[in-house]
């Protein structure tokens, strides 16, 4: 038997909670399905939620701005003065970001979940989603599996897809022009992290600050990423990190080594002399895990005729820090309210469900395709290269306003002053300015993001042959 919605969504995680949330307290009818239990809501595997749990402040206080939920302990466990990226050789640090949260991740699902039903949306947990319902090329609902095995189909006149990286919404949705099917290799960072309870052996905010979030920088340990050092309530951390497919491959080449992300993730904790007396936190089965996450800019149209995606399954965690949680709760957020609108409004069509691509792009999304050209040049500099250019490529201000997706006046007559002599320092800063300009060009197409469908195509190939263009030019090139 058919069951009919006014809308579905996919997932129990942050995006999915928040967008059901948020569609059922604009009226509409809605379900929102999740393969666990509500004791592991919006898990991702088996291992647990697997992520680094931190998220800005700012996106928090957009989630009470516009829906009212107002987060705080146990949910936002420990806040946060900023994020710092440290050098490889650790003789500087910039701040990436301002206050935040280390959340407990776990605890702010099943918040979520109890906040979607609150206003009215309905939690089925159990069942598998398998895909979409095509009809004329058109999205009106999904089918799957219920936890006896039994095939279901639910018709909806939208389905909010929530299902992260993997989507087997996404993935065989009809191919299209406005979202892509897949996400290429490249574009993708395979992460692990244990949550740990150790004993601070002295003190070096190097390696472990309580007061902020460390960010790794070095090609030897973590290649084409970063290992991170998350600080949590007491003496528990988030530790991990990230790796690119092709450059864990080239260092392993040239140092001939057989490393994987699990003895990469062991010898950074190894290499961390603060890291002593380690132990497992398995709190929620939530101790170690291991997932993959998209580091480009989210695609270029979040929705397809009777189909909207939130977060992960839109790839919208950040190009460089690979942050997803407050980008999926700001899609979530707004990708609830529009569609509440449709619903309520008897219009579904890709016009009226456009506002909700234009209002991402205003509150989140505009600098990202920037951040993704910088991550692409930042993946081509070795270690030596990056100590370097951070001592004398950029001024701490300059740094924080590339992480903001701003694009600093970096002059070459200034800096160059500075540089020793070698070709491969000049050639690394001048490629610097090569980036720039092109975060500079990104931003204006970004400010200038299609107000309707109609202009799509054209922005589009356009932002797909400035990307190209950074990506040919620059190759990971880790050791």
């Amino acid at each position: 038997m058919e069951e009919s919605y006014d809308i579905v969504v996919a997932g129990s995680g942050l995006a999915g909670s928040l967008a059901a949330a948020g569609a059922a307290r604009g009226g509409a009818k809605v379900v929102m399905l999740d393969r666990n239990d509500y004791s592991k809501a919006g898990r991702k595997t088996n291992w647990g939620w697997v992520c680094g749990d931190a998220v800005a402040k700012t996106h928090v206080d957009f989630i009470e701005k516009e829906i009212g939920l107002k987060l705080n302990e146990p949910h936002l466990d420990l806040k946060v003065d900023g994020v710092l990226v440290l050098s490889p050789d650790l003789s500087k640090k910039f701040q990436f970001e301002g206050e935040g949260y280390s959340l407990d991740r776990p605890k702010i699902a099943k918040l979520l979940v109890d906040y979607a039903v609150k206003q009215g949306a309905e939690y089925r947990p159990h069942v598998e989603v398998e895909g979409p319902i095509i009809e004329n090329n058109v999205v009106v609902g999904v089918f799957g599996r219920d936890e006896k095995g039994e095939q279901f189909k639910i018709r909806s006149k939208i389905v909010i897809d929530g299902l992260g990286i993997a989507s087997t919404i996404r993935r065989k949705l009809p191919k299209n022009d406005y979202i892509e099917n897949m996400v290429s290799t490249d574009d993708i960072e395979s992460t692990g992290r244990y949550i740990m309870k150790f004993k601070p052996e002295g003190e070096d905010l190097r390696y472990y600050d309580p007061k902020n979030a460390l960010i790794h920088l070095n090609q030897e340990l973590a290649p084409g990423g970063y290992g991170w050092v998350f600080p949590k309530t007491g003496t528990r951390i988030n530790i991990g990190l990230g790796v690119e497919k092709k450059s864990i491959e080239i260092r392993n080449a040239k140092l001939n080594k057989k490393d994987t992300l699990h003895t990469l993730i062991d010898q950074y904790i190894a290499w961390n002399p603060m890291m002593k007396g380690l132990e497992m936190d398995n709190t929620d089965e939530n101790g170690k895990g291991y997932w993959s996450v998209t580091v480009r800019r989210q695609f270029d149209s979040l929705i397809y005729p009777g189909y909207m995606g939130a977060g992960d399954s839109m790839a919208m965690p950040n190009p460089i820090s690979a942050g997803g949680i407050g980008p999926a709760m700001t899609a979530g957020v707004l990708a609830g309210k529009v569609a509440a609108e449709a619903i309520s409004a008897k219009d579904t069509s890709m016009e009226f469900l456009w506002k909700y691509n234009v209002k991402f792009n205003e509150v989140y999304g505009s600098k990202t395709a920037a951040l993704e050209a910088f991550r692409v040049y930042l993946q081509s500099l070795n270690n030596d290269l990056i100590n370097y250019g951070m001592h004398h490529f950029l001024t701490e201000d300059e740094a924080v306003a590339i992480s903001y997706g701003n694009v600093p006046e970096i002059s070459l007559a200034s800096k160059f002053q500075k540089l020793l002599s070698g070709i491969a320092n000049i050639n690394a800063f001048k490629n610097l300015l090569y980036t720039r300009d092109k975060m500079m060009k990104l931003n204006g197409l970004y400010m200038r993001y299609p107000s309707t469908e109609k202009e799509f195509l054209a922005w589009k190939r356009i932002v797909n042959a400035e990307l190209h263009e950074v990506k040919q030019r620059f190759q990971p090139n880790p050791v």
